[in-house]
């Protein structure tokens, strides 16, 4: 009797032991599936990526240049910066992207600018609105109120918070920009109010009325000085 009851616990025992190791195969399986699953994505990877690598990037730059040549209010604007830079990386990890992945003002967008010198070639015969373009886009801050500026300039958010305003490295605080989504249509007119390190950068609140949903870049954007 005894030796019955021995091997009946021995078979117990194998079985709880086979039946854990298969469970621990499934649950290595599954975290394994689970992992993959969340494998972050990269600026080139995905248009939010993209725009929030953007973002980041321009506000390093915005911080690096404070700090090469700071003044009087560079401590204040830096402290700023690294707090937006921190809410951006939140945001990166959030939305799956590589946290601290960054991307300068897309100018790399510029390689779709080979169109501009088309289109002139295309207007060969009238050269004045040739000679005006350049005039235009050479110095924002010397812009006519009405006039196009940052041709080929993606737009991204600056992660501030606060009314709708902008920040920028062409324009002085106090003028007025229009910036139009051309993908989606809507625009917003807003005041510069800061320093940046891109042609235009929108904070959240303006950023949110031109954005498409769940994208952090405006990759065709015409953006106009109208104050």
């Amino acid at each position: 009797m005894s030796r019955r009851r021995t091997l009946g616990t021995k078979k117990k025992i194998a079985l709880l032991v086979s039946a854990a190791t298969v469970a621990g195969g499934g649950a290595f399986v599954m975290a394994s599936t689970s992992n993959a699953a969340q494998t972050p994505k990269s600026a080139s990877e995905s248009t939010v990526c993209l725009g929030l690598a953007t973002a980041l990037g321009n506000n390093q730059k915005f911080i690096a240049d404070q700090r090469a040549d700071p003044d009087a209010q560079s401590e204040a604007r830096i402290a700023n910066r690294e707090a937006v830079v921190a809410e951006i990386k939140r945001k990166q990890e959030a939305s799956g992207c590589v946290v601290g992945e960054s991307a300068q003002d897309s100018q790399a967008t510029q390689p779709a600018q080979p169109a501009q010198p088309s289109a002139p070639a295309a207007s060969a015969p009238a050269s004045p609105p040739a000679a005006s373009a350049p005039a235009g886009n050479a110095g924002g801050g010397g812009a006519a109120a009405g006039q196009q500026v940052c041709n080929g300039s993606t737009v991204t958010l600056s992660g501030e918070g606060g009314a709708p305003a902008a920040s920028s490295n062409q324009f002085p605080a106090g003028t007025k920009l229009k910036v139009t989504n051309l993908d989606n249509n809507k625009s917003t007119t807003v005041e510069v109010t800061s320093v940046s390190g891109s042609c235009v950068l929108l904070n959240n609140a303006a950023f949110e009325q031109v954005r498409e949903p769940g994208k952090f870049l405006i990759r065709r954007a015409v953006i106009e000085k109208v104050g």
